[in-house]
């Protein structure tokens, strides 16, 4: 029996494909620091690589260390109680989850050069291809997904 070349090659690429990989960690009140959230994103990364996940260019994990060290702090100073980050690397994206007791979203505050902090938001939506929020009764989820080349050979920073 042929197969058509259409439905082998998905098949071949759906073969080729990893199971994420997660990794999360959760703070008491007052416990967590942007340091922590970078740490995470390498405990991810470290059991990417056991799993067989090829290497993220060194441009998409400065990229993520940025994003997980800006939502982490955010959460920190703005919301009381505990937080936590939840980290997921699939062969397409890699998602930031932080969640935190405030269930106010965050506020993209108006662009402002002569302001001293408050930027960190601005680039986590630069950085990241897709963006969200999602309150609930117990606070909120920050999430922010960035991509993650298919050949992961490339070292150049994901298009939008």
């Amino acid at each position: 029996m042929a197969i058509p070349l259409r439905q082998k090659a998905a098949d071949d690429q759906a073969g080729e494909r990893r199971e994420p990989v997660r990794f999360s960690a959760a703070f008491a009140e007052g416990a967590a620091r942007a340091a922590d959230g970078r740490k995470a994103l390498q405990a991810v990364l470290a059991r990417a690589a056991d799993v067989g996940h090829p290497p993220l260019p060194p441009s998409v994990v400065m990229d993520a260390q940025l994003v997980v060290s800006e939502l982490l702090t955010n959460a920190i100073r703005h919301a009381p109680g505990p937080c936590g980050v939840l980290l997921e690397l699939s062969d397409a994206e890699l998602s930031v989850t932080v969640w935190d007791t405030s269930p106010a979203e965050p506020v993209l505050r108006p662009r402002d050069a002569g302001r001293v902090g408050g930027h960190g938001l601005h680039l986590v939506h630069v950085l990241s291809h897709r963006f969200a929020t999602a309150s609930h009764a117990l606070g909120k989820q920050v999430v922010a997904r960035l991509r993650v080349p298919s050949d992961r050979t490339q070292g150049a920073r994901p298009g939008p």
